[in-house]
């Protein structure tokens, strides 16, 4: 979920998959909302027997984790990333399926024939694409005339406007990557898309381990002006937001359903 899209920069914060991870489990941990913005993403899929899936920017592949009974009913499932380390961590967590390919795939330069697909699914990298209106005609491309995209995305008003704040008086600001937010994101898929629709994920941080925030903060791309103050700096000024040893975070976070 890093805030940047500039190519170079995405592969390094992607090479490896530990800034991910860490930035997964802070969600996973402290959330409010305990089904999971994973399931919430899964319980809006529409997925049946003998589709075929295509997922792009799969990360590590956590969210398809015991998910066995979904795998065994589709025909084919490729999971794909633009990064390799991302590929093999997906591999690792998934493991070798018979109808489970794993690849490397530029979303602008989808290796596959037209109408392929009956379910496409690029959730959560939207943003880093180069040229989104490329990578969407790729995506309708690939998909067949009845299928569904899937594409879940942050808004402009959650975990890093609130950092941002926080964090202001160290001259650091909000550049999040807003190139496809839950405030744009209709705006973008319509002109290729002939319904699309919004569904809000409703949740927040409560966060009662200071530490844990404070190696998010660092994880993330954008925080990099703030690689020479001291972490119990950062963490003072998480203190004094605390009420009742808890650290409340608002999220906004989402998906768009297209077809």
């Amino acid at each position: 979920m890093s805030e940047i899209n500039d190519k170079t920069t995405v592969e390094k914060q992607y090479a490896t998959s530990n800034n991910l991870s860490t930035r997964i489990s802070i969600h996973d941990k402290y959330s409010t909302n305990k089904q999971g913005f994973g399931n919430w993403i899964f319980s809006n899929y529409k997925i049946e027997p003998g589709m075929k899936i295509l997922e792009l920017g799969c990360g590590t592949g956590d969210m398809w984790k015991n998910r066995e009974d979904l795998i065994s009913v589709c025909s084919k499932i490729i999971l794909s990333d633009f990064s390799s380390a991302m590929v093999d961590k997906a591999k690792e967590n998934i493991g070798e399926k018979t109808n489970i390919e794993y690849k490397i795939i530029d979303i602008q330069d989808i290796p596959f024939e037209d109408d392929t697909f009956d379910v496409v699914i690029a959730n959560m990298m939207l943003y880093h694409v180069p040229d989104i209106d490329k990578g969407l005609k790729e995506v309708r491309r690939v998909l067949k005339s009845d299928g569904f995209f899937y594409s879940a995305t942050y808004g402009e008003h959650g975990i890093i406007e609130y950092l941002s704040d926080m964090l202001s008086e160290y001259g650091f600001a909000d550049n999040t990557n807003k190139n496809f937010t839950l405030q744009n994101g209709y705006d973008i898929l319509i002109k290729g898309f002939s319904d699309v629709k919004k569904l809000e994920y409703k949740d927040s941080l409560a966060v009662t381990n200071l530490d844990d925030i404070v190696e998010y903060i660092y994880s993330l791309s954008s925080m990099t002006s703030l690689s020479n103050i001291p972490r119990q700096t950062i963490k003072t000024l998480l203190e004094k937001r605390t009420v009742n040893g808890v650290l409340n975070i608002p999220k906004e976070y989402g998906m768009f359903i297209s077809k």
